[in-house]
């Protein structure tokens, strides 16, 4: 199909970011603030800015998008605000407190805590109905499932107005037949309930973080469906020619209805494209260690690439809920623009993790906000322009901001408005730092060795004070920053992770191929979505992964390994990797002791076709760039120094812009310290440099 576009977007808790990419080369940014009650309404603002920028009908520009890809962040909001689907859980009978029991798990940090309260439930007890059937850990079924059982826990479900049923039995990932068949009671006495089934939706070992991924997908599973369809309608009705792609938390692309049943994948949608970008923007600088941090509104991402490889989680606690499938890791901080500031009852001051959000928003928003910001500190310092934000399309309120410092923050302490405002921005940075440092140096990695990446709104006015507390001497500041969430989207590719069980000891013949066949079969199973999407074979990548440990250990590792058959041959070279992967994350390998496989993994991909870039024009006069100077504090001491401020749609390839100084593009603004250098590429970015 010939196009001429492609469309990515990325709804934030504050603004919705839309980056139309041509074919040809080219990239068009847009922001429009995020409506949390209908997020389909932002959807349709961004459309119609996009539609009179262009100066054509939405229904002329949708039929010719290839793509349209949406990250969403609306389970995530389901999730945290615990508004997701009334569900009901189906198990093992006497394993219905098994998601209460946690594993006897607590938060790290509250383990003593005898006063932390325990996670909300996302199925209360009444609502949690167990089945009589057991399957034994070598496979065999010792009790039958009664089917009686789970008949009543329908007409229970269907008196209390349940929505969505989990199903997850003991041991169902070796046999999975007593979960499909109480499925198919549920579907035929429930025909307009959604199911989740725990064995077909993550078949590994593990009770508790099994039963615990499929409550959540039941939980959020109603919330997605009824947005995608409300998603893929509006652009129906615009002509589009192939389904929205949504972006999912592992790092790839799905389609709606792929969505709607494996909902969990969506919890962490909008940020897991930033490691894409992250390594996109820093290709043509031979960037393979690459932090990219991300501050909107709301909240402030950080996640992290080693020599090319992001860092994917499983069986981690996500807002307090244990999910089992692969999720991109991402450090997520209460620390946006929109992040209060706040005095604590020691007198000290804090800011977020409470967010004035877009409604009311930051005091100097004029809507309503009187809680002082981050965005009322940095237009305050005189980082931000009082025109306002993107391009002048929303206003800023200077005096509201000051007043705000001045009332809340300045007053209390007995501090001037200067240095008030300084302190706020020293500590809203303090938290951002602390956050790298737990994915770089509590991980084992020198922050120094990588490069920084800018993505979000209202990263530019931190960017260099964080990278100097950090001791990273090198930043990339793409022109799209505030919209790169969107930018990785259009440039990721369609990805499904398929997962079995596969408890083998790697010393017989007999093991080697019952992995092998077990890859075989989940990689069969994939491959004919993909078929069913568009992907010829040529165009399909699979990576595979195992789960090992040795023998007796209770934890395993997960090693990366390139497609191939294991045999007696091969075998020590899956040996080797899992050696060296564990001394990497524990100082020691033993390989002397028998290795054991747990779980097995694939990784289906759809490679799809990237949109061309075109090289930034020359540039060669940065003073027509210069729109004048603004007053702007870089020091405790709240010292007003006369900054100038560029342009920064007037720059071009190969200026050079000396500290302190500050670069203002449509939707974000650069802040350069004193000490800093800010060079613009070709490739649309600018490559940030301190002193030596």
């Amino acid at each position: 199909m010939d196009s001429k576009y492609r469309l990515g977007i990325d709804a934030g808790g504050t603004f919705t970011d839309f980056v139309l990419a041509e074919q040809t080369g080219g990239s068009r940014l847009y922001k429009t603030l995020s409506t949390p009650a209908d997020p389909t309404q932002a959807i349709r603002n961004g459309l119609a800015l996009i539609a009179e920028d262009l100066g054509v009908a939405l229904e002329e520009i949708i039929p010719n998008c290839d793509l349209c890809i949406n990250g969403t962040t609306v389970g995530l909001n389901a999730l945290i605000q615990h508004k997701g689907a009334r569900t009901g859980l189906i198990c093992t009978a006497g394993h219905e407190d098994s998601i209460e029991i946690r594993n006897g798990h607590k938060e790290d940090g509250y383990r003593y805590d005898a006063e932390y309260p325990p996670a909300v439930m996302l199925v209360p007890r009444n609502l949690r109905k167990g089945v009589r059937e057991r399957v034994l850990s070598n496979g065999a079924i010792r009790t039958p499932m009664q089917e009686d059982d789970v008949r009543e826990a329908c007409r229970a479900f269907i008196e209390k107005g349940v929505e969505s049923v989990a199903i997850s039995f003991v041991w169902s990932v070796l046999r999975p037949e007593h979960e499909r068949r109480a499925a198919e009671i549920v579907r035929e006495m429930m025909p307009d309930t959604q199911v989740t089934v725990g064995s077909e939706l993550y078949p590994q070992v593990r009770e508790y973080t099994r039963t615990s991924t499929a409550i959540t997908n039941a939980y959020l599973g109603p919330i997605l469906k009824s947005y995608v369809t409300a998603v893929d309608a509006y652009f129906r009705s615009l002509g589009a020619k192939s389904p929205v792609r949504y972006f999912q938390s592992n790092g790839g692309l799905a389609v709606g209805e792929i969505m709607a049943d494996r909902s969990v994948y969506a919890i962490n949608s909008g940020p897991a494209s930033a490691p894409r970008a992250g390594l996109h923007v820093t290709e043509p600088f031979d960037g393979k260690n690459v932090i990219t941090v991300d501050m909107g509104g709301t909240s402030f991402d950080i996640t992290l690439t080693y020599d090319g490889v992001t860092n994917l989680s499983k069986n981690i606690d996500f807002l307090r809920y244990r999910i089992g499938v692969p999720m991109i890791q991402v450090e997520t901080l209460g620390a946006g623009g929109g992040s209060i500031g706040w005095i604590d009852e020691m007198g000290l001051l804090q800011m977020g993790p409470q967010s004035a959000g877009s409604d009311p928003g930051p005091a100097c928003y004029s809507r309503g906000g009187v809680e002082p910001t981050t965005t009322d500190v940095n237009l305050a310092l005189g980082y931000l322009s009082p025109e306002g934000l993107v391009g002048g399309r929303l206003p800023l309120d200077k005096t509201k901001a000051e007043q705000a410092i001045r009332t809340k923050i300045a007053t209390p302490l007995n501090l001037s408005l200067e240095k008030a405002a300084y302190g706020m921005f020293t500590i809203v940075n303090a938290n951002m730092v602390n956050g790298i440092r737990r994915v770089s140096i509590e991980r084992g990695y020198d922050p120094r060795d990588f490069v920084l990446v800018c993505a979000g709104g209202a990263t530019g006015a931190h960017i260099t004070a964080i990278a100097r507390e950090m001791g990273i001497t090198r930043i990339i500041v793409p022109k799209l920053a505030s919209g790169l969430c969107a930018f990785g989207q259009i440039i990721s590719d369609v990805k499904y992770n398929h997962m079995a069980t596969c408890p083998v000891r790697l010393d017989s013949d007999e093991a080697y191929e019952r992995v092998n066949a077990l890859f075989r079969q989940i990689e069969d199973e994939g491959r004919p979505r993909l078929r069913s999407d568009g992907f010829t074979d040529d165009r399909i990548h699979i990576q595979r992964s195992l789960e090992m440990r040795y023998v007796g250990q209770v934890h395993e590792c997960t090693v990366d390994v390139e497609t191939f058959d294991i045999n007696a041959d091969t075998v020590e070279r899956l040996k080797d990797a899992f050696h060296r992967r564990h001394e990497q994350l524990y100082t020691y390998s033993e390989p002397n002791n028998t290795v054991e496989v747990v779980n097995i993994e694939s990784t289906l991909y759809g490679v799809v076709s990237k949109p061309g870039t075109i090289p930034l024009a020359a540039g060669g006069d940065t003073d027509a760039a210069l729109k004048g100077t603004r007053m702007a504090i870089f020091s405790r001491e709240g010292e007003r120094i006369r900054t100038p401020v560029y342009d920064g749609t007037r720059l071009g390839a190969g200026d050079r812009i000396e500290g302190p100084a500050i670069i203002e593009e449509v939707t974000t603004t650069v802040v350069v310290e004193p000490g800093w250098t800010a060079d613009l590429h070709e490739s649309g970015s600018y490559v940030i440099t301190a002193s030596k």
